[in-house]
């Protein structure tokens, strides 16, 4: 199966809204008290706040597509600093959401590569990324050539505090 990223315009930010909050509650809901997701989909998926980012040119949202079929979401950040890593050098990959039905099928890999080439093509140096301390994705980015940098937290509110613990991880390109 081939995947692609199509930019995000006003005639598919419902697509992406959409998505990205199914496939964002497909995986995350133990995250949060009562699985109540409000906190994060109230500041990542109303119409308001995707308009927004489309205006941001250091914004570029993505609907993953194959060939007839929307399987997932990206947000990256094209110039985002981190620690001693200029916005320059860097990009923050910060949101990569498949749905659940497409899960385990080799795609996060080719959406991993499809990041780094864009990364590569705004000659960047580093990308990197959040991820939840528990569960299966930081294995995944791991094993995809990430690496450890440091500790970080989920920091809204209604998060459960034995879930808040993250990391942040780098891949150098």
């Amino acid at each position: 199966m081939n995947i692609y990223f199509e930019p995000v315009n006003s005639s598919t930010i419902d697509t992406y809204i959409l998505v990205g909050k199914k496939s964002y509650q497909e995986h995350y809901l133990h995250l949060w008290e009562n699985e109540d997701s409000t906190p994060y989909i109230s500041k990542s998926f109303t119409k308001t706040i995707v308009q927004n980012e489309l205006f941001d040119p250091n914004i570029e949202n993505f609907l993953v597509q194959t060939e007839h079929t929307t399987v997932g979401i990206v947000k990256l950040i094209k110039n985002k600093a981190l620690d001693e890593l200029s916005s320059e050098n860097a990009l923050l990959a910060e949101k990569i959401y498949l749905l659940r039905a497409y899960s385990g099928m080799g795609l996060g890999k080719m959406v991993l590569q499809l990041i780094e080439s864009y990364a590569k093509d705004l000659n960047k140096d580093v990308i990197w990324l959040d991820t939840m301390k528990k569960g299966n994705p930081i294995n995944f980015y791991l094993k995809n050539g990430f690496k450890i940098k440091r500790e970080s937290e989920l920091k809204l509110e209604g998060a459960k505090l034995s879930e808040k613990e993250m990391w942040v991880l780098t891949k150098q390109l």
